[in-house]
């Protein structure tokens, strides 16, 4: 097996594994800790809590599906976005690219899974310092999305492509 065929199996098995966690997170949230009802919560620490939201929207609550037409454009849209992500994926070659990728992918393909069968995203991560909440509500799923994004932002941002000198070139045409 070559080694792009291996990081391309790697970054499908990360985004599988995403997906997974993300879900079973939310099932024992809900199911095992009770949080079934929107805003019911644990407070766990002085600065995190579980707290049940069905978030309607997308990033940042933007785009909230007040109707069943904009639910299933919101699937259809995340759907082809996720599409995307998955050709990108394969097409990449370095393995940070191919991780970041499905950290992406694995958050989508979770949040894609509630959306469709709940009509919503289920969100419980309340991380807040006293009343100052640096995030809206999340779940594994978004924090995956978040990491992967920044993750690709930086490898595009510091990473730089070494110019070609005079003495590469003539190596080159020898």
């Amino acid at each position: 097996m070559s080694f792009l065929s291996r990081n391309r199996i790697a970054g499908l098995m990360i985004a599988a594994v995403i997906a997974i966690v993300d879900q079973l997170v939310k099932r024992w949230v809900v199911f095992d800790l009770g949080l079934t009802h929107r805003g019911d919560q644990i407070v766990v620490t002085s600065f995190f809590n579980l707290t049940r939201e069905n978030n309607y929207g997308v990033s940042l609550g933007m785009f909230a599906a007040n109707s069943m037409e904009m639910r299933w454009a919101l699937v259809a849209l995340t759907g082809a976005i996720a599409l995307f992500v998955v050709v990108w994926m394969l097409r990449e070659k370095a393995m940070a690219d191919v991780a970041a990728l499905a950290l992406i992918l694995g958050g989508a393909l979770g949040n894609i899974r509630d959306r469709f069968y709940h009509g919503f995203v289920i969100d419980y991560a309340d991380l807040h310092f006293g009343e100052f909440r640096p995030f809206l509500i999340f779940n594994v799923a978004d924090a995956a999305i978040t990491i992967g994004v920044l993750i690709i932002l930086a490898r595009t941002l510091l990473s730089r492509e070494k110019p070609e000198t005079e003495a590469d070139t003539i190596a080159s045409e020898s």
